[in-house]
């Protein structure tokens, strides 16, 4: 398994281009694929549980002003206070987390429902005392941005899936959370996006998840052990 986290990556991967916005993947080598978005509305930019690199900023100024930096996943704080201070902007944390905002040096502001007056909507996907995630969906375009609960990196899919379930949820799949959308496109916390056919991905993924849990374990068993 390969994991970088002690110094800003040096190059980025682009993934996930559309009218609006860009994702990347910093540290391209790492098994974990940390996916990292910028959401751009009315000229507005959000980044999403971001992963620091050089470039990025020039990256993301083509869609606007950095207004905020999102973090989806109480444990996605990754690079959030960095990039925020560097642009003078918030890092906007869920009503749901708790105790993430004192692991970042920098200024809070939460949001519930709506993501600030963004348009982008607030769905809980997971919140107990372990797991605390939450999906912005944007109901002018379809975009879906779901943390973790969903990636496409290879340790969440079985060699069938486009969308894999995260592993420790196969067992019990987040289909009343997810099953309802039928989005334009994915974008998820690990691994490139679904940017074509992306409800049959979700519905495949949804309800597969617990038959492909074998496959996905002993996967996960042969990528991070040690051999």
């Amino acid at each position: 398994m390969t994991f970088r986290v002690d110094e800003r990556a040096t190059e980025f991967r682009e993934i996930d281009r559309f009218d609006g916005g860009v994702g990347w993947i910093a540290h391209p080598e790492e098994t974990m694929q940390r996916a990292s978005h910028a959401l751009a509305i009315d000229g507005d930019v959000w980044l999403v549980d971001p992963v620091d690199a050089a470039g990025v900023d020039e990256l993301v100024a083509e869609f606007g002003d950095v207004t905020g930096v999102v973090v989806l996943l109480d444990r996605h704080t990754r690079d959030a206070a960095a990039i925020a201070d560097r642009h003078n902007v918030p890092v906007y944390l869920p009503d749901i987390f708790d105790g993430v905002s004192e692991d970042l040096e920098a200024p809070v502001a939460r949001f519930s429902a709506e993501l600030s007056d963004s348009g982008l909507e607030a769905h809980t996907v997971v919140d107990n005392r372990l797991w605390k995630e939450v999906a912005l969906y944007n109901p002018d375009d379809g975009t879906l941005v779901v943390p973790e609960s969903v990636g496409t990196a290879d340790y969440f899919r079985t060699s069938s899936e486009r969308l894999g379930v995260h592993p420790m949820r196969r067992p019990v799949p987040p289909r009343s959370e997810l099953g309802g959308f039928a989005p334009e496109r994915i974008l998820v916390g690990h691994g490139e996006g679904i940017m074509t056919d992306a409800p049959t991905a979700l519905e495949t993924a949804l309800e597969n998840a617990l038959r492909g849990a074998p496959v996905v374990y002993a996967k996960a068993v042969r990528q991070f052990l040690p051999v």
